[in-house]
């Protein structure tokens, strides 16, 4: 028996076959093999069209069967991870009415802003537990302001994984783990957000049904089949965003379990058992997979956009004759602070964390004499870790603790430097293991249509490959690190 599951990026699709049985990943594809185009019509605009993310998804099932050669009848389910934050506008027929505008467009920025102030901040805090902000609602209420006829023209308003769904089973639905993406669920009415829906002047009538994240969601439709090469009628079990996904991937569900990643941008997801929030917004809180009403399972998100992508900048203008394993193996030969060399690595546009502020990336005590680029790798690893550790005190302050921390062994969390630094400065044990979205969204799906009775049941063949706990030897260094680090940062903040 299998499963089978999608991550619907907004650089490609993913789909994975696991082996219900073994738990094991028995083959894995995805489409375009280059990154999935995004359309900027104008500075800080980001759309997608919804309709491509379904033929992608079909070519990656395609490849998928031609790799595994499988007895489709023997697919069990179907699970869904999707980049998280868009809007998917549709008619009566549910077709598209027009481009998604996706997570990093930030249009709407002004909108929520405006919102946040006019609705109150501790009003919006407590029941929203993030500010309006750049989410999928203020994203509508854009459509509404600019596009008044397309707005009429909407029938239901849908997150990406929603869309993917309804292309799937022909359903319209929505979890309220998505609605708290969007900024569409009350957590203190337990109902949809309807004093800021009536505020954007968006009719309930556009919010689709609710769904349960684990559970049968609906059944793959004749023509959806076709189309996949799949059997009629496999259910949906399972729907989430990215973030909540990797941290389902990576078996974090209970209160005190922390997920991370760090690709182009960087994240840490930990599990809250009880309803707060940042009063700065700094980081966001979502429901988590898990979450009830009765029982309250909380993500706590922190992003750092210039992770990654410094690394990527310092291979290809620095180091361009070497390989990513050359250039940790360079940066093992410097000495832990990097001789004195400190990085911020803010150079990926506004940092929530830092109250959007856009400090840039910089390098402060640059040696011309004692400095190499063994030296950059190592700062820039160290400052990411910094970073990193500079959210995750915020929320410490929440009520989060960091005793274990779990990555996939993958994108940054390769660099054992940044591993080291972040447990030594954070006091934790940092877990890799083998998994990835796409995985992670089938095994969500096998919880859904009850293979597994639980969650233990799901990850217990999760492979851990590589662990890392803080060394009370080394802490001294990477206190000291931190300290040179965020004196740094106050100083870029005080002097931006």
């Amino acid at each position: 028996m299998y499963l089978l599951g999608y991550d619907i990026g907004s650089s490609s699709v993913k789909a994975a076959l696991v082996n219900a049985d073994s738990g094991q990943c028995v083959a894995a594809a995805s489409y375009p093999k280059n990154e999935a185009p995004i359309a900027s019509l104008h500075p800080g605009w980001a759309e997608q069209k919804p309709n491509h993310w379904w033929e992608y998804l079909k070519q990656a099932t395609a490849e998928l069967l031609e790799m595994a050669h499988p007895d489709v009848d023997a697919i069990a389910a179907i699970g869904i991870s999707y980049q998280m934050h868009g809007l998917v506008c549709v008619d009566k027929e549910g077709q598209p009415l027009r481009d998604s505008i996706i997570w990093c467009d930030s249009r709407a920025v002004g909108i929520g802003e405006l919102a946040f102030n006019d609705l109150g901040h501790e009003r919006c805090l407590s029941h929203l537990l993030n500010t309006p902000g750049n989410f999928t609602a203020s994203k509508l209420a854009w459509v509404r302001e600019h596009e008044p006829e397309l707005f009429e023209k909407i029938d239901k308003i849908m997150l990406p994984g929603d869309y993917i769904a309804l292309r799937m089973t022909g359903h319209a639905t929505t979890t309220i783990e998505g609605l708290s993406e969007g900024m569409l669920w009350d957590f203190q009415e337990g109902n949809l957000a309807h004093f800021l829906l009536d505020y954007y002047q968006i009719p309930t009538s556009m919010i689709c049904p609710i769904t349960p994240t684990f559970g049968e969601q609906g059944r793959l439709t004749t023509v959806a089949a076709r189309d996949l090469g799949l059997k009629a009628g496999i259910p949906v079990c399972y729907r989430a965003g990215d973030q909540p996904n990797n941290a389902l991937s990576l078996d974090v569900f209970e209160p005190g379990e922390v997920a991370a990643t760090a690709g182009t941008s960087g994240v840490v997801y930990g599990v809250l058992g009880q309803v707060n929030y940042d009063p700065l917004s700094r980081v966001n809180t979502f429901a988590h997979v898990n979450h009830a009403p009765t029982l309250p399972r909380l993500g706590v998100l922190l992003c750092i956009n210039g992770t990654g992508i410094l690394n990527a900048w310092l291979h290809h203008e620095v180091c361009p004759d070497t390989t990513y394993n050359d250039m940790n193996r360079m940066a093992a030969r410097v000495t832990p602070g990097s001789e004195g060399l400190t990085m911020l690595p803010f150079g990926n546009g506004a940092e929530r964390v830092l109250l959007n502020r856009n400090l840039g990336a910089s390098m402060v005590g640059l040696d011309l004499v004692r400095h190499n680029r063994s030296h950059m790798i190592r700062a820039a690893h160290e400052g990411i870790a910094c970073a990193f550790a500079y959210g995750m005190k915020i929320m410490e302050g929440m009520g989060m603790h960091f005793e274990y921390i779990r990555a996939a062994n993958a994108n940054m969390f390769r660099s054992a430097i940044l591993v080291e630094t972040l447990a030594n400065i954070m006091g934790a044990t940092i877990e890799l293991c083998e998994t990835d979205g796409a995985i992670g969204a089938a095994k969500g799906a096998s919880i859904g249509c009850g293979l597994y009775a639980d969650h233990k049941e799901a990850f217990a063949s999760l492979q851990r490959s590589i662990s890392y706990t803080a060394e009370e030897d080394k802490r001294g260094v990477y206190e000291e690190l931190y300290a040179r680090w965020s004196t740094l940062l106050e100083h870029a903040i005080t002097n931006q």
